[in-house]
C-alpha cells in the first residue's frame, strides 16, 4: 500500500510525536495531579488532544502522502505539534501569558498541515 518509502527521518519522527504524546498525557494525568488548577488541567489536556491526532496526521501523511505536498505535511504537522501543543504544555506548567500568541501559528500550521495531506493524497489518486 506504501507507494513512497519511509526515511528514517520521518520514522523516527513519527515515532517520537507518538511516544511523547503518550508520555505528556500521562505526566499530566499522574505526576501533574493534584498540581494544576481545572483551568490548566484542561490546557493540558487540550494540548496532548491535538498532539495525539497530529502524531497519527504524521503517520498518515508519511506512509500515503507522496511529492512536495507530502513534505510540506510533515512539515506543519510537525510544528503545529511544537507550536500548538508545546505553547499549550507551557501555559499549563506556568508561562507567562504572552505564551499563548504562539497557539494560533501552531493551529495555523496545523491547517496547512491538512490542506498539503488533501492535496498529497489526491495528487497519489490521480
Amino acid at each position: 500500500m506504501l507507494r513512497q518509502p519511509v526515511s528514517t527521518q520521518v520514522a523516527l519522527l513519527v515515532g517520537v510525536a507518538g511516544a511523547s504524546a503518550v508520555l505528556l498525557g500521562a505526566f499530566g494525568a499522574h505526576a501533574l495531579r493534584g498540581v494544576l488548577d481545572a483551568h490548566q488541567h484542561e490546557l493540558w489536556h487540550t494540548a496532548v488532544d491535538y498532539h495525539v491526532w497530529h502524531a497519527l496526521a504524521l503517520a498518515l501523511a508519511a506512509g500515503l502522502g507522496r511529492g512536495r505536498s507530502r513534505r510540506v505535511a510533515l512539515v506543519a504537522f510537525a510544528l503545529g505539534i511544537v507550536l500548538f501543543s508545546g505553547s499549550l504544555y507551557a501555559l499549563a506548567l506556568g508561562a507567562p501569558r504572552w505564551t499563548g500568541i504562539i497557539t494560533p501559528l501552531g493551529g495555523l500550521a496545523f491547517v496547512t498541515g491538512w490542506i498539503a495531506l488533501g492535496l498529497s493524497l489526491r495528487s497519489r489518486a490521480e
